[in-house]
């Protein structure tokens, strides 16, 4: 699949292992070529926000994606901070819709701050 986004997505992949260098050690080139996959999918979901104009479709996505996350493990930090490298890597990058992308990244990393702790954790 050809992804217009491949160079905000190099960036931010780069940007979230240089903050995580544990992820490489534990994880590898396996693990980064998922983090990439991964971030296709949101994109694929901002770019759906985008179409409708309707944040709520990406901030849904990400609140569901970090229950799932959390759920098996990880942090919801993790996810947080590839959103906010994301951000960082849209800012460095011009991208058609990449101020509605960011606003809809910020939106959702507070619906999961606002959502997570207790709650997801205890399911």
């Amino acid at each position: 699949m050809e992804n217009k986004y491949k160079h905000v997505i190099d960036k931010a992949v780069v940007k979230l292992y240089d903050r995580y260098p544990e992820l490489d050690e534990k994880y590898g080139e396996a693990g980064r070529k998922k983090c990439y996959e991964d971030n296709i999918h949101h994109f694929n979901y901002l770019e759906s926000a985008a179409d409708v104009g309707e944040s709520k479709v990406f901030s849904d996505y990400a609140f569901w994606l970090n229950r799932v996350l959390v759920n098996r493990g990880m942090k919801s930090d993790h996810l947080i901070d590839n959103f906010k490298c994301i951000m960082e890597s849209l800012e460095e990058t011009r991208v058609e819709k990449g101020e509605a992308f960011k606003l809809y990244l910020k939106q959702a990393i507070e619906s999961i701050q606002d959502g997570d702790g207790a709650e997801s954790t205890s399911s």
